[in-house]
């Protein structure tokens, strides 16, 4: 998506090894034009999967998910980092491992809100080792929903994530691909849309 790789080559910094910063239009600040035309984006890409629910992590995978479960017509679910006093019913969970923040968080779902009729699109902001979406995949299996894709917004391609995510059978589809971050320069491949 050239709007977002623009957005990233004029505001991205890179930190230092495989970090990307991108605060002040995705992670901290939101740009909600450039997070209306990802979902959107996404929502193009898995118009025909019949989805019926898109799912994401919180936080920064809330904006593009809300845009793209907004286009298909769809709920939105985020899995909660942190347990709520209002969340007593079953809860869906699995560990996830976060590369920029190097800790695992517990994440949930409440069972009610997905069941085996759903087909799920995970969206999230990142990809890095794949942690995050391979535990969205495993909260929507527990539920016995079908993944029938994880769009990513921006995918670090020189980890592994992606490999992970396709040996479990995963469709990915990356907004903006980052082939290497050295010498503090961002370098991308081809993007899936």
């Amino acid at each position: 998506m050239e709007k977002l790789v623009s957005r990233i080559k004029q505001d991205g910094r890179v930190l230092g090894e495989g970090v990307l910063k991108v605060d002040s239009f995705i992670t901290h600040q939101v740009d909600p034009v450039l997070m209306a035309d990802i979902g959107y984006r996404f929502a193009e890409v898995f118009e025909d999967q019949g989805i019926t629910k898109v799912v994401t992590i919180e936080a920064s995978g809330i904006a593009p998910a809300i845009f793209a479960a907004q286009k298909l017509g769809v709920p939105m679910i985020f899995a909660r980092k942190a347990k709520s006093l209002t969340m007593d019913e079953e809860l869906l969970t699995s560990s996830v491992y976060s590369f920029t923040k190097q800790v695992t968080s517990q994440v949930s779902i409440s069972r009610k809100f997905l069941s085996s009729a759903d087909k799920v699109l995970i969206i999230d902001d990142f990809l890095a080792n794949g942690q995050a979406a391979k535990g969205l995949v495993e909260l929507c299996q527990q539920a016995g929903a079908k993944v029938d894709g994880i769009g990513i917004v921006i995918e670090k391609s020189f980890q592994d994530g992606r490999s992970l995510l396709e040996e479990m059978g995963m469709r990915v589809v990356s907004l903006a691909r980052i082939a290497s971050l050295e010498n503090a320069q961002v370098s991308f491949l081809e993007e899936d849309a």
